[in-house]
C-alpha cells in the first residue's frame, strides 16, 4: 500500500507539469499591435492641394487687323526685347477665286467702264471745241468793242461763253478721271490667287513687335494662315515674376487669413516657403475627376524664398501647397489613426500594463497625421494604434515588433 502511494506522490510533478503546460497553450497570447505615444510638439494645420505656378503678368500679342499671318520666326523660350524683336509678320490675304457667272458679269462691268472711259473722253474733246470757239467769239467782240462796234452787253456776252465752256472743260476732265477709276475698281474685282502679281511684296507687309521685354511662353498660331483682328498669336513674360494659384474650394477658402505662410512641395525639388498674397472674393464651379460638381476659389501665393531656389521651375508647373491655418508650439498630440468613435465621443485604446484601456478624449485641431488632445491623456502615454475588432477592454497588447 505504502508503494502505491509512493509511486502516486512521485506522479504528481509530472502531473501538475502537465496542467500547467496545457493552461500556458490555452492561455491566449497577446495581440501584436502598432503602438504610439502621445508628445508635446509643435503641430500645424493645413490646407493640401494641387496648384500651379504662373507667371505673373502674361502679355497676348494679337493680330492688329484682317489678314494672313506668316509662320512666327520664334520658338517657346526664346528671349524678346521691348519694339525691337519681331514675333509675328502679316500679310494681306490673297483675293478669292471668282465662279464662271461673276467673272462674266465682272468683265461685262469692265467692257461697260471702258465705254463710258471714252464717253468721257469725247466730252473733253467736245469741250474742248466750245472752248476754242468762245475763246475766238470774244477777241472779236474785244476788237470791236475798242471801236465802240458793239454794245457792251454782246463783250459780257462773249466773256460768259468762255467762262461757261472752261468749267464744262473742267467737269469733263473730271469725269473721264471717274469712269477711269471706276474702271479700275472693277477690274481689280477681277484679280484671283492665279492673277499675275496678286502676290503681296515684300514691303508690303505688317512686322508686329514685342511689347515687353521677356521670353516666348506659348505660340498660339504657329504656322501660316489667315485670321481676324484681334486673333491672339503669341503670349510673352517673364518667367522670373512667377506666383502660384490654387483652386482650393470654397469651405477651406474662408479658414485662410491674409499673409498664411505655405510650404511649397511636390515640384521636384527642396521644399520651398511661400505667403498668400489674394483670396479671390469670387468663387467657380469646378468638376471634379468623379465628375461632383465643386465650388472653388482662386488662391494667389507669392515665393518666399529667392528666386535661386526655385530657379528650375517655369509656366504652369504643378505643385504642392500646404497653406498653413493654424499652428502652436507645444500641442498635446497623437496620430489620428488612433482616434475612433464610442458614444458619440472620441476615443483610444491606451496602453495601461500592457493592457488595453478605452480612454475618452477631447480632440482639437486635426490635420491628415496627428491630432490635438486637449483632455483626458497626458504625455508620455502609450496608444494603440489602427485598432482592430481584435481590441477589446482589458485585451492584453505587445508592440509589434517584439512578437
Amino acid at each position: 500500500m505504502r508503494g502505491i502511494w509512493l509511486k502516486r506522490a512521485a506522479g504528481l510533478p509530472i502531473l501538475g507539469a502537465a496542467v500547467a503546460g496545457g493552461v500556458w497553450f490555452a492561455w491566449p497570447p497577446p495581440v501584436p499591435v502598432d503602438i504610439a505615444t502621445a508628445k508635446l510638439g509643435p503641430m500645424e494645420v493645413t490646407v493640401d492641394d494641387e496648384a500651379k505656378t504662373r507667371v505673373r503678368h502674361i502679355y497676348t500679342v494679337s493680330a492688329p487687323v484682317v489678314g494672313k499671318v506668316l509662320r512666327t520666326p520664334r520658338h517657346v523660350g526664346d528671349p524678346v526685347t521691348a519694339d525691337e524683336t519681331i514675333v509675328a509678320i502679316m500679310q494681306p490675304t490673297a483675293p478669292s477665286f471668282i465662279d464662271v457667272r461673276s467673272r462674266g458679269e465682272l468683265e461685262s462691268a469692265v467692257a461697260a467702264a471702258e465705254a463710258a472711259v471714252k464717253l468721257a473722253g469725247a466730252e473733253i474733246r467736245r469741250s474742248e471745241a466750245a472752248l476754242e470757239f468762245s475763246l475766238g467769239e470774244l477777241r472779236r467782240a474785244q476788237a470791236l468793242a475798242r471801236t465802240d462796234t458793239i454794245a457792251a452787253k454782246a463783250l459780257d456776252k462773249a466773256k460768259l461763253d468762255v467762262q461757261t465752256n472752261e468749267a464744262a472743260l473742267a467737269s469733263a476732265k473730271a469725269q473721264l478721271d471717274v469712269r477711269r477709276s471706276e474702271r479700275a475698281a472693277i477690274a481689280a474685282r477681277l484679280i484671283d490667287p492665279s492673277s499675275p502679281g496678286s502676290s503681296p511684296g515684300p514691303t508690303c507687309c505688317i512686322q508686329i513687335r514685342a511689347p515687353v521685354t521677356g521670353r516666348v511662353l506659348r505660340i498660339i498660331q504657329e504656322s501660316e494662315a489667315s485670321v481676324p483682328a484681334g486673333a491672339p498669336l503669341i503670349e510673352i513674360g517673364d518667367p522670373v515674376d512667377l506666383e502660384i494659384a490654387a483652386e482650393l474650394l470654397s469651405t477651406e477658402a474662408v479658414l485662410i487669413p491674409a499673409g498664411a505662410s505655405v510650404r511649397i512641395d511636390g515640384w521636384g525639388g527642396p521644399a520651398l516657403r511661400g505667403r498668400v498674397a489674394r483670396v479671390d472674393p469670387a468663387g467657380f464651379t469646378k468638376v471634379s475627376a468623379l465628375g461632383i460638381e465643386e465650388q472653388r476659389v482662386r488662391t494667389v501665393i507669392d515665393f518666399v524664398d529667392p528666386s535661386d531656389a526655385w530657379a528650375r521651375l517655369g509656366h504652369e508647373y504643378r505643385v504642392l501647397v500646404h497653406v498653413t491655418i493654424w499652428s502652436a508650439d507645444n500641442a498635446l498630440s497623437v496620430p489620428v489613426s488612433a482616434l475612433f468613435r464610442k458614444e458619440e465621443s472620441w476615443a483610444v485604446f491606451a496602453v495601461v500594463e500592457g493592457r488595453a484601456r478605452t480612454t475618452f478624449v477631447q480632440v482639437g485641431r486635426r490635420n491628415n497625421r496627428m491630432a490635438e488632445i486637449l483632455a483626458g491623456l497626458s504625455a508620455g502615454e502609450n496608444v494603440v494604434l489602427h485598432p482592430s475588432d481584435r481590441i477589446r477592454e482589458g485585451v492584453r497588447v505587445a508592440r509589434r515588433e517584439e512578437q
